[in-house]
Protein backbone atom coordinates (compact mmCIF):
# COMPACT_ATOMS: atom_id res chain seq x y z
CA UNK A 1 0.00 0.00 0.00
CA UNK A 2 2.88 2.34 0.87
CA UNK A 3 4.65 1.61 -2.42
CA UNK A 4 1.41 2.24 -4.30
CA UNK A 5 0.95 5.60 -2.59
CA UNK A 6 4.57 6.53 -3.33
CA UNK A 7 4.14 5.67 -7.02
CA UNK A 8 0.91 7.66 -7.13
CA UNK A 9 2.63 10.69 -5.59
CA UNK A 10 5.48 10.42 -8.10
CA UNK A 11 3.06 10.20 -11.01
CA UNK A 12 1.11 13.16 -9.74
CA UNK A 13 4.34 15.05 -9.21
CA UNK A 14 5.26 14.55 -12.87
CA UNK A 15 1.96 16.05 -13.96
CA UNK A 16 2.27 19.01 -11.61
CA UNK A 17 5.94 19.83 -12.24
CA UNK A 18 6.77 23.12 -14.02
CA UNK A 19 6.23 22.96 -17.80
CA UNK A 20 8.04 25.86 -19.38
CA UNK A 21 9.57 29.26 -18.76
CA UNK A 22 8.67 30.79 -15.44
CA UNK A 23 6.69 33.95 -14.82
CA UNK A 24 8.47 36.78 -13.05
CA UNK A 25 6.55 36.45 -9.77
CA UNK A 26 7.51 32.79 -9.15
CA UNK A 27 10.69 31.53 -10.77
CA UNK A 28 9.72 27.85 -10.93
CA UNK A 29 6.18 28.11 -12.33
CA UNK A 30 4.99 28.88 -15.85
CA UNK A 31 1.49 30.26 -16.52
CA UNK A 32 0.25 26.83 -17.64
CA UNK A 33 1.34 25.33 -14.31
CA UNK A 34 -1.11 27.55 -12.43
CA UNK A 35 -3.91 26.36 -14.70
CA UNK A 36 -3.00 22.68 -14.19
CA UNK A 37 -3.00 23.06 -10.42
CA UNK A 38 -6.07 25.25 -10.28
CA UNK A 39 -8.47 22.88 -12.02
CA UNK A 40 -7.27 19.88 -10.04
CA UNK A 41 -7.52 21.86 -6.79
CA UNK A 42 -11.03 23.01 -7.66
CA UNK A 43 -12.19 19.47 -8.43
CA UNK A 44 -10.80 18.15 -5.13
CA UNK A 45 -12.25 21.10 -3.18
CA UNK A 46 -15.74 20.58 -4.60
CA UNK A 47 -15.63 16.83 -3.95
CA UNK A 48 -14.36 17.04 -0.37
CA UNK A 49 -16.64 19.96 0.59
CA UNK A 50 -19.75 18.21 -0.70
CA UNK A 51 -18.87 14.90 0.95
CA UNK A 52 -17.91 16.38 4.33
CA UNK A 53 -20.85 18.79 4.22
CA UNK A 54 -23.25 15.93 3.49
CA UNK A 55 -21.76 13.84 6.30
CA UNK A 56 -22.03 16.76 8.74
CA UNK A 57 -25.68 17.29 7.85
CA UNK A 58 -26.62 13.61 7.89
CA UNK A 59 -24.70 12.48 10.98
CA UNK A 60 -24.47 15.56 13.20
CA UNK A 61 -27.18 17.94 12.00
CA UNK A 62 -24.61 20.62 11.10
CA UNK A 63 -25.25 23.05 8.22
CA UNK A 64 -23.44 22.43 4.94
CA UNK A 65 -21.26 25.45 5.61
CA UNK A 66 -19.77 23.96 8.80
CA UNK A 67 -18.83 20.82 6.89
CA UNK A 68 -17.17 23.00 4.26
CA UNK A 69 -15.16 24.80 6.93
CA UNK A 70 -13.94 21.48 8.34
CA UNK A 71 -13.23 20.24 4.80
CA UNK A 72 -10.89 23.20 4.33
CA UNK A 73 -8.93 22.17 7.41
CA UNK A 74 -8.89 18.54 6.22
CA UNK A 75 -7.29 19.56 2.92
CA UNK A 76 -4.61 21.60 4.69
CA UNK A 77 -1.49 20.64 6.64
CA UNK A 78 -3.49 19.72 9.75
CA UNK A 79 -4.79 16.44 8.31
CA UNK A 80 -3.95 15.74 4.65
CA UNK A 81 -0.53 17.29 5.13
CA UNK A 82 0.02 15.20 8.27
CA UNK A 83 -0.74 11.80 6.70
CA UNK A 84 0.11 12.47 3.03
CA UNK A 85 2.56 15.40 3.09
CA UNK A 86 4.04 14.83 -0.38
CA UNK A 87 0.66 14.43 -2.04
CA UNK A 88 -0.82 17.43 -0.22
CA UNK A 89 2.12 19.64 -1.16
CA UNK A 90 1.99 18.46 -4.79
CA UNK A 91 -1.68 19.37 -5.12
CA UNK A 92 -1.55 22.62 -3.09
CA UNK A 93 1.97 24.09 -3.48
CA UNK A 94 2.53 27.45 -1.85
CA UNK A 95 3.26 29.07 -5.20
CA UNK A 96 -0.34 28.57 -6.37
CA UNK A 97 -2.13 29.87 -3.30
CA UNK A 98 -2.38 33.44 -4.57
CA UNK A 99 -4.59 32.20 -7.40
CA UNK A 100 -6.73 30.28 -4.93
CA UNK A 101 -6.93 33.37 -2.73
CA UNK A 102 -8.45 35.47 -5.53
CA UNK A 103 -11.08 32.81 -6.25
CA UNK A 104 -11.80 32.61 -2.51
CA UNK A 105 -12.41 36.34 -2.26
CA UNK A 106 -14.68 36.29 -5.31
CA UNK A 107 -16.69 33.43 -3.82
CA UNK A 108 -17.21 34.89 -0.38
CA UNK A 109 -17.81 38.37 -1.81
CA UNK A 110 -20.52 37.11 -4.15
CA UNK A 111 -22.15 35.14 -1.39
CA UNK A 112 -22.29 38.18 0.89
CA UNK A 113 -23.74 40.12 -2.05
CA UNK A 114 -26.53 37.50 -2.16
CA UNK A 115 -27.01 37.83 1.60
CA UNK A 116 -27.37 41.60 1.27
CA UNK A 117 -30.08 41.09 -1.34
CA UNK A 118 -32.22 39.12 1.13
CA UNK A 119 -31.81 41.49 4.08
CA UNK A 120 -35.24 42.71 5.21
CA UNK A 121 -34.86 46.45 5.69
CA UNK A 122 -38.29 46.70 7.32
CA UNK A 123 -37.15 44.25 9.99
CA UNK A 124 -33.97 46.24 10.43
CA UNK A 125 -35.95 49.39 11.08
CA UNK A 126 -38.16 47.69 13.67
CA UNK A 127 -35.18 45.99 15.31
CA UNK A 128 -32.69 48.86 15.08
CA UNK A 129 -32.62 49.41 18.84
CA UNK A 130 -32.03 45.74 19.62
CA UNK A 131 -29.40 45.40 16.86
CA UNK A 132 -27.49 48.44 18.16
CA UNK A 133 -27.57 47.12 21.74
CA UNK A 134 -26.46 43.62 20.74
CA UNK A 135 -23.71 45.01 18.53
CA UNK A 136 -22.44 47.36 21.25
CA UNK A 137 -22.38 44.57 23.82
CA UNK A 138 -20.70 42.23 21.33
CA UNK A 139 -17.90 44.77 20.96
CA UNK A 140 -17.53 46.18 24.48
CA UNK A 141 -17.45 42.89 26.42
CA UNK A 142 -14.74 41.22 24.28
CA UNK A 143 -12.42 44.22 24.60
CA UNK A 144 -13.03 44.44 28.34
CA UNK A 145 -12.20 40.77 28.88
CA UNK A 146 -9.26 41.01 26.46
CA UNK A 147 -7.84 43.77 28.67
CA UNK A 148 -8.07 41.39 31.65
CA UNK A 149 -6.39 38.34 30.06
CA UNK A 150 -3.78 39.96 27.79
CA UNK A 151 -1.26 40.83 30.57
CA UNK A 152 -1.15 37.13 31.48
CA UNK A 153 -0.81 36.02 27.84
CA UNK A 154 2.09 38.44 27.33
CA UNK A 155 4.02 36.63 30.05
CA UNK A 156 3.81 33.30 28.19
CA UNK A 157 6.74 33.00 25.75
CA UNK A 158 5.84 32.55 22.10
CA UNK A 159 2.25 33.75 22.15
CA UNK A 160 2.90 37.35 21.10
CA UNK A 161 5.84 38.71 19.17
CA UNK A 162 8.55 40.09 21.52
CA UNK A 163 8.37 43.86 21.82
CA UNK A 164 4.66 44.25 21.15
CA UNK A 165 2.99 46.73 23.49
CA UNK A 166 0.24 45.71 25.88
CA UNK A 167 -2.13 48.15 24.16
CA UNK A 168 -1.60 46.58 20.73
CA UNK A 169 -1.87 43.05 22.13
CA UNK A 170 -5.12 43.95 23.93
CA UNK A 171 -6.64 45.55 20.85
CA UNK A 172 -5.75 42.54 18.71
CA UNK A 173 -7.18 40.03 21.19
CA UNK A 174 -10.31 42.15 21.58
CA UNK A 175 -10.82 42.22 17.81
CA UNK A 176 -10.39 38.43 17.61
CA UNK A 177 -12.91 37.77 20.39
CA UNK A 178 -15.38 40.37 19.09
CA UNK A 179 -15.53 38.92 15.58
CA UNK A 180 -18.68 37.19 14.41
CA UNK A 181 -18.39 34.84 11.44
CA UNK A 182 -20.40 37.06 9.11
CA UNK A 183 -20.32 34.77 6.02
CA UNK A 184 -20.79 31.71 8.23
CA UNK A 185 -23.58 33.41 10.16
CA UNK A 186 -25.33 34.30 6.91
CA UNK A 187 -25.25 30.73 5.64
CA UNK A 188 -26.44 29.30 8.96
CA UNK A 189 -29.34 31.77 8.98
CA UNK A 190 -30.25 30.89 5.39
CA UNK A 191 -30.03 27.14 5.97
CA UNK A 192 -32.05 27.35 9.19
CA UNK A 193 -34.87 29.17 7.41
CA UNK A 194 -34.29 32.48 9.22
CA UNK A 195 -33.33 34.69 6.28
CA UNK A 196 -36.68 36.49 6.26
CA UNK A 197 -37.16 36.58 10.03
CA UNK A 198 -36.62 39.53 12.34
CA UNK A 199 -34.22 37.43 14.43
CA UNK A 200 -32.11 36.68 11.36
CA UNK A 201 -32.06 40.31 10.28
CA UNK A 202 -31.20 41.54 13.77
CA UNK A 203 -28.35 39.04 14.14
CA UNK A 204 -26.93 39.75 10.68
CA UNK A 205 -27.02 43.49 11.29
CA UNK A 206 -25.31 43.23 14.67
CA UNK A 207 -22.75 40.80 13.24
CA UNK A 208 -21.96 43.18 10.39
CA UNK A 209 -21.32 46.08 12.79
CA UNK A 210 -19.15 43.90 15.05
CA UNK A 211 -17.01 42.66 12.18
CA UNK A 212 -16.61 46.14 10.70
CA UNK A 213 -15.52 47.43 14.11
CA UNK A 214 -13.04 44.58 14.49
CA UNK A 215 -11.49 45.32 11.10
CA UNK A 216 -11.18 49.01 12.00
CA UNK A 217 -9.45 48.06 15.26
CA UNK A 218 -7.10 45.78 13.32
CA UNK A 219 -6.27 48.71 11.03
CA UNK A 220 -5.36 50.78 14.11
CA UNK A 221 -3.14 47.96 15.43
CA UNK A 222 -1.37 47.62 12.07
CA UNK A 223 -0.88 51.38 11.91
CA UNK A 224 0.70 51.62 15.36
CA UNK A 225 2.67 48.42 14.72
CA UNK A 226 4.51 49.94 11.81
CA UNK A 227 2.14 50.22 8.82
CA UNK A 228 1.57 53.94 9.45
CA UNK A 229 -1.31 56.03 10.75
CA UNK A 230 -2.61 56.47 7.21
CA UNK A 231 -3.74 52.83 7.18
CA UNK A 232 -6.19 53.39 10.02
CA UNK A 233 -7.38 56.78 8.75
CA UNK A 234 -8.05 55.50 5.23
CA UNK A 235 -9.81 52.35 6.48
CA UNK A 236 -12.16 54.03 8.93
CA UNK A 237 -12.85 57.21 6.95
CA UNK A 238 -13.27 55.33 3.68
CA UNK A 239 -15.70 52.83 5.19
CA UNK A 240 -17.80 55.55 6.86
CA UNK A 241 -17.96 57.73 3.73
CA UNK A 242 -18.87 54.87 1.40
CA UNK A 243 -21.47 53.43 3.77
CA UNK A 244 -23.06 56.85 4.24
CA UNK A 245 -23.18 57.42 0.49
CA UNK A 246 -24.81 54.03 -0.16
CA UNK A 247 -27.38 54.46 2.61
CA UNK A 248 -28.40 57.94 1.47
CA UNK A 249 -28.32 57.58 -2.32
CA UNK A 250 -27.54 53.96 -3.20
CA UNK A 251 -31.08 52.59 -3.51
CA UNK A 252 -32.21 55.60 -5.53
CA UNK A 253 -29.32 55.29 -8.00
CA UNK A 254 -29.77 51.54 -8.41
CA UNK A 255 -33.57 51.61 -8.78
CA UNK A 256 -33.49 51.77 -12.65
CA UNK A 257 -32.00 48.25 -12.70
CA UNK A 258 -35.07 46.93 -10.90
CA UNK A 259 -37.44 48.78 -13.24
CA UNK A 260 -35.65 47.34 -16.28
CA UNK A 261 -36.10 43.78 -15.00
CA UNK A 262 -39.76 44.34 -14.12
CA UNK A 263 -40.48 45.81 -17.58
CA UNK A 264 -38.83 42.90 -19.40
CA UNK A 265 -40.12 40.19 -17.08
CA UNK A 266 -36.63 38.74 -16.70
CA UNK A 267 -33.03 39.87 -16.18
CA UNK A 268 -31.19 40.53 -19.43
CA UNK A 269 -27.48 39.83 -19.82
CA UNK A 270 -26.93 43.60 -20.02
CA UNK A 271 -28.50 44.19 -16.59
CA UNK A 272 -26.61 41.20 -15.17
CA UNK A 273 -23.33 42.60 -16.51
CA UNK A 274 -23.99 46.02 -14.99
CA UNK A 275 -24.93 44.44 -11.66
CA UNK A 276 -21.77 42.34 -11.48
CA UNK A 277 -19.70 45.35 -12.53
CA UNK A 278 -21.12 47.36 -9.63
CA UNK A 279 -20.51 44.46 -7.25
CA UNK A 280 -16.85 44.28 -8.30
CA UNK A 281 -16.37 48.03 -7.88
CA UNK A 282 -17.97 47.97 -4.43
CA UNK A 283 -15.82 45.03 -3.32
CA UNK A 284 -12.75 46.79 -4.71
CA UNK A 285 -13.46 49.98 -2.77
CA UNK A 286 -13.79 48.19 0.57
CA UNK A 287 -10.70 46.09 -0.12
CA UNK A 288 -8.72 49.13 -1.26
CA UNK A 289 -9.44 51.16 1.87
CA UNK A 290 -8.36 48.24 4.07
CA UNK A 291 -11.64 46.83 5.44
CA UNK A 292 -12.58 43.74 3.38
CA UNK A 293 -14.19 43.01 0.02
CA UNK A 294 -17.08 41.11 1.60
CA UNK A 295 -18.42 44.28 3.22
CA UNK A 296 -18.49 45.99 -0.16
CA UNK A 297 -20.44 43.08 -1.60
CA UNK A 298 -22.86 42.99 1.30
CA UNK A 299 -23.45 46.74 1.33
CA UNK A 300 -24.29 47.04 -2.36
CA UNK A 301 -26.49 43.95 -2.05
CA UNK A 302 -28.50 45.70 0.66
CA UNK A 303 -29.06 48.68 -1.65
CA UNK A 304 -30.07 46.70 -4.74
CA UNK A 305 -33.73 46.76 -5.93
CA UNK A 306 -36.05 44.10 -4.54
CA UNK A 307 -38.80 42.01 -6.14
CA UNK A 308 -38.22 40.23 -9.46
CA UNK A 309 -34.69 41.65 -9.66
CA UNK A 310 -33.61 39.66 -6.58
CA UNK A 311 -35.34 36.46 -7.76
CA UNK A 312 -33.63 36.62 -11.16
CA UNK A 313 -30.21 37.48 -9.77
CA UNK A 314 -30.31 34.70 -7.19
CA UNK A 315 -31.36 32.22 -9.86
CA UNK A 316 -28.50 33.21 -12.16
CA UNK A 317 -25.64 33.76 -9.69
CA UNK A 318 -26.23 32.02 -6.38
CA UNK A 319 -25.71 28.35 -7.41
CA UNK A 320 -22.32 29.08 -8.97
CA UNK A 321 -21.22 31.19 -6.00
CA UNK A 322 -22.24 28.63 -3.37
CA UNK A 323 -21.19 25.40 -5.07
CA UNK A 324 -18.11 26.41 -7.04
CA UNK A 325 -16.56 29.58 -5.63
CA UNK A 326 -17.32 29.76 -1.90
CA UNK A 327 -15.60 26.44 -1.02
CA UNK A 328 -12.32 27.97 -2.20
CA UNK A 329 -12.61 30.47 0.64
CA UNK A 330 -12.76 27.69 3.23
CA UNK A 331 -9.94 25.72 1.64
CA UNK A 332 -7.60 28.69 1.37
CA UNK A 333 -7.98 29.41 5.08
CA UNK A 334 -7.59 25.72 5.91
CA UNK A 335 -4.29 25.61 4.03
CA UNK A 336 -2.89 28.18 6.48
CA UNK A 337 -4.10 26.34 9.60
CA UNK A 338 -1.96 24.11 11.84
CA UNK A 339 -3.71 22.22 14.61
CA UNK A 340 -0.62 20.52 16.07
CA UNK A 341 0.87 23.59 17.74
CA UNK A 342 -0.96 23.26 21.09
CA UNK A 343 1.16 20.35 22.29
CA UNK A 344 1.40 20.60 26.09
CA UNK A 345 -0.98 20.64 29.08
CA UNK A 346 -0.26 24.29 30.07
CA UNK A 347 -0.82 25.45 26.49
CA UNK A 348 -4.01 23.40 26.28
CA UNK A 349 -5.28 25.01 29.48
CA UNK A 350 -4.53 28.47 28.06
CA UNK A 351 -6.38 27.54 24.87
CA UNK A 352 -9.40 26.38 26.88
CA UNK A 353 -9.27 29.58 28.91
CA UNK A 354 -9.32 31.69 25.73
CA UNK A 355 -12.27 29.62 24.50
CA UNK A 356 -14.20 30.14 27.76
CA UNK A 357 -13.54 33.89 27.78
CA UNK A 358 -14.60 34.15 24.13
CA UNK A 359 -17.91 32.36 24.73
CA UNK A 360 -18.63 34.44 27.83
CA UNK A 361 -17.82 37.70 26.07
CA UNK A 362 -19.92 37.02 22.98
CA UNK A 363 -22.74 34.66 23.91
CA UNK A 364 -23.24 36.08 27.40
CA UNK A 365 -22.98 39.75 26.47
CA UNK A 366 -25.21 39.52 23.37
CA UNK A 367 -27.82 37.53 25.28
CA UNK A 368 -27.89 40.10 28.09
CA UNK A 369 -28.10 43.02 25.64
CA UNK A 370 -30.98 41.41 23.72
CA UNK A 371 -32.91 40.81 26.95
CA UNK A 372 -32.38 44.40 28.10
CA UNK A 373 -33.62 45.59 24.69
CA UNK A 374 -36.94 43.86 25.18
CA UNK A 375 -36.44 40.52 23.40
CA UNK A 376 -37.95 37.45 25.03
CA UNK A 377 -35.66 34.90 26.70
CA UNK A 378 -35.78 32.34 23.87
CA UNK A 379 -35.03 34.91 21.16
CA UNK A 380 -32.18 36.40 23.22
CA UNK A 381 -30.64 32.95 23.67
CA UNK A 382 -30.92 32.32 19.93
CA UNK A 383 -29.19 35.63 19.18
CA UNK A 384 -26.39 34.83 21.62
CA UNK A 385 -25.88 31.38 20.10
CA UNK A 386 -25.61 32.76 16.56
CA UNK A 387 -23.40 35.73 17.48
CA UNK A 388 -20.94 33.38 19.21
CA UNK A 389 -20.02 31.77 15.89
CA UNK A 390 -16.69 33.02 14.52
CA UNK A 391 -15.74 30.71 11.65
CA UNK A 392 -13.18 31.62 9.03
CA UNK A 393 -13.50 35.38 9.42
CA UNK A 394 -11.53 34.65 12.58
CA UNK A 395 -8.98 32.74 10.52
CA UNK A 396 -8.61 35.69 8.16
CA UNK A 397 -7.84 38.17 10.91
CA UNK A 398 -5.47 35.89 12.82
CA UNK A 399 -3.66 35.01 9.59
CA UNK A 400 -3.06 38.73 9.15
CA UNK A 401 -1.80 38.91 12.73
CA UNK A 402 0.59 36.04 12.09
CA UNK A 403 1.85 37.42 8.79
CA UNK A 404 2.38 40.90 10.24
CA UNK A 405 4.30 39.55 13.23
CA UNK A 406 1.75 40.43 15.92
CA UNK A 407 1.20 36.89 17.25
CA UNK A 408 3.21 33.68 17.19
CA UNK A 409 2.23 30.29 15.73
CA UNK A 410 1.15 28.95 19.12
CA UNK A 411 -1.40 31.67 19.85
CA UNK A 412 -2.50 31.43 16.23
CA UNK A 413 -3.32 27.74 16.74
CA UNK A 414 -5.20 28.47 19.97
CA UNK A 415 -7.35 31.02 18.18
CA UNK A 416 -7.97 28.57 15.34
CA UNK A 417 -9.20 26.05 17.90
CA UNK A 418 -11.50 28.68 19.41
CA UNK A 419 -12.87 29.60 15.98
CA UNK A 420 -13.70 26.02 15.05
CA UNK A 421 -15.31 25.09 18.38
CA UNK A 422 -17.48 28.23 18.60
CA UNK A 423 -18.62 27.68 15.01
CA UNK A 424 -19.41 23.98 15.42
CA UNK A 425 -21.36 24.66 18.63
CA UNK A 426 -23.45 27.46 17.06
CA UNK A 427 -26.02 25.33 15.23
CA UNK A 428 -26.78 22.71 17.93
CA UNK A 429 -26.86 25.43 20.59
CA UNK A 430 -29.21 27.55 18.49
CA UNK A 431 -31.50 24.59 17.81
CA UNK A 432 -31.54 23.70 21.53
CA UNK A 433 -32.42 27.18 22.80
CA UNK A 434 -34.59 28.47 19.92
CA UNK A 435 -34.91 26.54 16.67
CA UNK A 436 -36.48 23.30 17.89
CA UNK A 437 -39.32 24.97 19.81
CA UNK A 438 -39.88 27.48 17.02
CA UNK A 439 -40.33 24.69 14.50
CA UNK A 440 -42.62 22.73 16.80
CA UNK A 441 -44.82 25.78 17.30
CA UNK A 442 -44.80 26.58 13.58
CA UNK A 443 -43.23 29.99 14.21
CA UNK A 444 -40.62 29.70 11.48
CA UNK A 445 -43.16 28.23 9.07
CA UNK A 446 -45.54 31.14 9.71
CA UNK A 447 -42.79 33.63 8.98
CA UNK A 448 -41.93 31.89 5.71
CA UNK A 449 -45.60 31.86 4.66
CA UNK A 450 -45.99 35.58 5.34
CA UNK A 451 -42.91 36.38 3.30
CA UNK A 452 -44.06 34.16 0.43
CA UNK A 453 -47.51 35.81 0.47
CA UNK A 454 -45.90 39.24 0.45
Amino acid sequence: MTDLMREACEALGDVLNPHGPAVNAVKSYAPSDYSIHFFLQLAIIILVCRVVGWAGQRLFGQPQVVGEMIAGVILGPSLAGLFFPDLQLAVFPKETRNVLYVGAQLGVGLYMFMVGLTLRLDHFQTKAKSAAAVSAAGIAAPFLLAALITPFLLRVPGLFTPGITQANATLFMGACIALTAFPMLARIINERGLADSSLGTLTLTAGAFDDAASWCVLAVVLATFGAGAGVAVIAIAGAVLYTTFMILWGRRLLAPLGRAVEARGEMSTQVLAITLLLFCLSAFLMDAVGIHAIFGGFLIGVCMPRGLFVEELKRKVEPMAVVLLLPMFFTYSGLNTRMDMVNSVPLLLIALGILAVSVLAKFGACYAAARLSGEDNRTALGIGALMNSRGLMELIIINIGLQKGIIGPTLFSMLVLMAIITTVMATPLFEAVYGKKARESGELGQIDQRMAAA
